[in-house]
Formats: structure tokens, C-alpha cells, sequence
């Protein structure tokens, strides 16, 4: 495993109304591949469906517990995680997703829903966050770990099993891994101020990303959760 230490000034700008994909990339969503249910309660939830058919994943989204029945696997985007985790109380989709992921629903998290993947959640300070959560990944995550929305920053990224060049990352207002249970693999990992901090970890059929990989174009983490799921097949 590598590191890298981000640019904290090459933030990729976006104007109102901009698409957050790329406008040329009119390739049909798949229709072959197995399903993925993007939750779509917060968060970039078109440009997940769009990075997960390139991937080889039809996409569809997710709002009720009973879709769940039909999925190879979930992907839960960033957006906020205690908005997130009260909707899905709200909704009835927390204990049923929970159940899911337990008996072995493969999973991926971005940025908030690493968050709510793990059993624990700290706010910037430290101090615990009472929020809910679906405790499926032995994971502590610090909230808002590298500041705020000014410093948002991207990044080339050395994630363990995505071959080289480096992932392009885009950290808004994005949590670290604070702890690690002992089933947990930490994948990749940034410098800060405090030392390396893990950015990307797995457990098993769990994966967890502290990122947005939906935004730049570049489905080979998408790829990899696929990966996962096929390996669940077999």
C-alpha cells in the first residue's frame, strides 16, 4: 500500500447546472451484469448509476425495503450522514438493510455511507457522534476529518487491488478511518498533518471509501465492488 499527499488546491470547480459526469459519454446504461441498488435517499445517485454500468452493473435506485430482496449488491453515496441514517429510520430501511448486509449483501460506501457502514462515528473534534448507523463494518470514522467544504481537494489515489495509473479522488468534506476492527483491510491510505490516514478499507463483502469515486469519470473502484459481488457468485 501507498500514500499520497493531496493537492489542496486543485478542487475541480463546477458551475450551477453543470453535469457532474461527462457530457460525452453517451454509452446506454447496461442491461447485463448483476444488480445493484443505489440507495437514493441523498447524494450523487445518477452519477453512481452511470459509474456502476460502466463497471458492468445494472443499476437501479433504491427507496424501499422491499427492492432489497432483488439486489446483488448496495451501494450507499455520500451526502450526509446523519440526514441519511434518520431517512432510513424514517423510511423503514435501517433494520431491513442492516439484516441484508449481515446475512452478506455486498456493499459499497462512499464518503457518508462509509460512515454509516461502521459501528462507530466521531464528529471533527473526536467527540462521539449519536447518529444512526447500521454497525455492519468494524469501522470508527471521523466526521469531517480533513475540514471543511474549503478544504475539499483531490487526489491521486494507490488503491490495493485497482492496477496503476492512481485513482483520481475527490474529498469533500470526507471522513477518515480512525480505527480498524481486525477483520478490517485497510486498501489505501493519505498523509496529513496527524499522519497516514486510511481512506479505503474492506471486510470481506463490505467496502468502504472515504471519496467520491462517482465524480471524475473513473469507474475502476465501481469495478472493483463488481468484483466482489461476481466472487459472491461463484
Amino acid at each position: 500500500m501507498t500514500s499520497v499527499t493531496p493537492d489542496h488546491h486543485r478542487q475541480r470547480a463546477r458551475l450551477p447546472g453543470q453535469p457532474l459526469i461527462a457530457v460525452d459519454d453517451e454509452r446506454p446504461l447496461s442491461t447485463l451484469g448483476p444488480v445493484v441498488g443505489v440507495l437514493a435517499l441523498q447524494g450523487d445517485v445518477l452519477e453512481h448509476v452511470r459509474m456502476l454500468s460502466l463497471a458492468g452493473a445494472r443499476a437501479v435506485a433504491v427507496r424501499h425495503a422491499e427492492q432489497l430482496d432483488d439486489l446483488d449488491g448496495v451501494l450507499l453515496p455520500g451526502g450526509e450522514s446523519t440526514t441519511i441514517g434518520t431517512m432510513l429510520e424514517r423510511f423503514g430501511l435501517l433494520e431491513p438493510l442492516r439484516a441484508h448486509l449481515t446475512a452478506g449483501l455486498p456493499a459499497l460506501g462512499t464518503c457518508a455511507g462509509a460512515i454509516l457502514m461502521g459501528t462507530e462515528a466521531l464528529l471533527h473534534d473526536g467527540t462521539h457522534s449519536d447518529q444512526p448507523l447500521l454497525g455492519v463494518m468494524d469501522t470508527t470514522l471521523r466526521r469531517n476529518a480533513f475540514g471543511r467544504q474549503v478544504a475539499s481537494f483531490e487526489g491521486t489515489l494507490d488503491v490495493e487491488g485497482i492496477p496503476a495509473p492512481g485513482l483520481r479522488a475527490v474529498f469533500i468534506r470526507a471522513p477518515w478511518f480512525e480505527r480498524l476492527g481486525p477483520d478490517v483491510e485497510p486498501l489505501a491510505e493519505v498523509d496529513t498533518p496527524l499522519g497516514a490516514k486510511v481512506v479505503v478499507a474492506r471486510a470481506g463483502h463490505l467496502l468502504a471509501a472515504a471519496f467520491h469515486p462517482e465524480l471524475t469519470g473513473d469507474p475502476r473502484l465501481h469495478a472493483l465492488f463488481v468484483d466482489v459481488i461476481r466472487a459472491r457468485q461463484r
